[in-house]
């Protein structure tokens, strides 16, 4: 398997958090923790992660509410 450099993996998981913050924001959702895991990224063999984080209950509902019409 190749191996990509951090640098490369790094603008691709920030494309895709961009990509995903863009999406959630059209269908009204924020989650102000969404990112790149810190901890993954540190972990040079393996592609980095993207953080999620916390929400409250409501936009857990609107997310919810948005995957369910899919």
């Amino acid at each position: 398997m190749k191996r990509r450099s951090p640098v490369k993996n790094r603008a691709e998981a920030e494309v895709v958090i961009t990509e995903l913050r863009e999406a959630l924001a059209r269908a009204g959702i924020i989650l102000p923790s969404l990112g790149l895991d810190a901890v993954s990224y540190a972990h040079r063999s393996m592609p980095p992660l993207v953080e999620l984080g916390r929400c409250n209950m409501d936009t857990a509902r609107q997310l919810a509410k948005v995957l369910g019409e899919q």
